[in-house]
């Protein structure tokens, strides 16, 4: 099986599968327990913080670890409102190809809290501008959350110029950074960002463990998601799991290597230079990162391609989070796709155990589906 869908979840790199194996005989106590056993895993779980916080230019003290950049998104946003500093402002503005889960939880606080959201439309390159962002900021807005990269499309938002219109108008910044995250350079100070998302599963290392940063977090009055008995200082109960966590470690140490074979590669040119060799027309959907591209084939029978290569490929139509609905995705439909347009579009993501010949075959396969 060729997997080309490493945006949903980037597969397990090796180094991290066996530091796992290894992990799970030693690292059994809780890392909260004063013991020594307890305190060495307290001293593993702090390292892997260090590295986030190096990855990203912030504090170790304002690193959260969380289950997920879904769990990390929850906390941002519902506990940004929880706080009592912005009772009086409950305006935030998103954008319209966030996750999902950020449409679940501002619809929730719609519903609950009395929130009131706007929607920024992304352009027809896929790109949220400053200028957008700013022509729906009110008196009461006092949060904006836009993604650092798009998940479907790969397009790069201009962080640093919505960061600074944020600083200027005393509006807190969240970017979910799921697909960014060791992907691009990330100072959260110069970006002007006060709560930041990650996942684990994105660079290599397991599921079921993410991170988010808080900006000044001990000045804060975030309300958890989670209660529980105290754990990384009251904002996320529950026992930290220290095998994944140093599996987190682990990856942001290896990742970028795995990366950067990636971009040497350039799969996503490899492929277009095959398609255009081919006689297959296409339509890139936006400027993209180097291990993603979002691609329309619209003489292409997308699919029975799917169908007929189930066994052969890993593909998604849009997000995998929206792959198995019946809608079209609400990414593709935010820079302006139909509902036909839109499924004929794939979603190609690579990895570092992608060969040139994989490509080839799928290019090979896609001719065969175009008429």
């Amino acid at each position: 099986m060729i997997y080309f869908d490493s945006a949903a979840s980037y597969p397990l790199l090796d180094d991290v599968k066996q530091d796992m194996l290894c992990s799970n005989d030693i690292l059994f106590a809780n890392p909260s327990s004063s013991h020594q056993l307890g305190v060495e895993s307290s001293e593993i779980i702090e390292h892997s913080r260090q590295l986030i916080a190096d990855a990203i230019n912030a504090l170790p003290s304002e690193i959260i670890f969380t289950s997920g950049a879904t769990e990390s998104n929850n906390l941002a946003i519902k506990g940004h409102f929880s706080q009592p500093d912005y009772q009086s402002k409950k305006h935030i503005i998103i954008s319209a190809y966030e996750h999902k889960c950020v449409h679940a939880i501002t619809d929730f606080l719609v519903r609950t809290s009395g929130v009131s959201v706007s929607v920024v439309k992304p352009n027809c390159d896929g790109i949220v501008s400053s200028q957008a962002v700013s022509e729906l900021i009110r008196p009461e807005t006092s949060l904006v959350s836009v993604m650092h990269v798009n998940n479907e499309l790969g397009t790069v938002n201009p962080l640093k110029e919505i960061g600074q219109l944020c600083y200027e108008h005393n509006i807190r910044f969240h970017t979910d950074a799921a697909q960014s995250f060791m992907k691009k350079m990330m100072d959260v100070d110069e970006l002007n960002i006060d709560y930041l998302s990650i996942s684990a599963h994105k660079i290599g290392g397991p599921k079921g463990v993410g991170a988010i940063y808080i900006r000044e977090r001990r000045n804060l009055m975030l309300e958890p998601v989670i209660h529980g008995a105290g754990q990384e200082d009251g904002l996320r109960g529950g026992t930290l799991a220290t095998v994944l966590i140093k599996a987190f470690g682990k990856a942001i140490d290896s990742f970028p290597r795995n990366y950067a074979h990636i971009i040497e590669q350039d799969f996503k040119c490899h492929l277009i230079t095959l398609l255009r060799d081919l006689n297959v027309p296409y339509i890139v959907n936006g400027h993209s990162i180097p291990s993603l591209l979002s691609v329309t084939l619209p003489d292409t029978d997308v699919q029975s391609l799917m169908r007929s290569t189930q066994d052969q490929f890993s593909l998604a139509v849009g997000s995998a989070c929206s792959s198995k609905e019946i809608e079209a995705s609400h990414v593709l439909t935010s820079i302006g796709l139909d509902r036909t347009t839109a499924d004929k579009t794939l979603r190609l993501s690579f990895h570092h155990g992608n060969e040139y010949t994989d490509i080839e075959q799928l290019a090979v396969e896609i001719k065969k589906y175009t008429h």
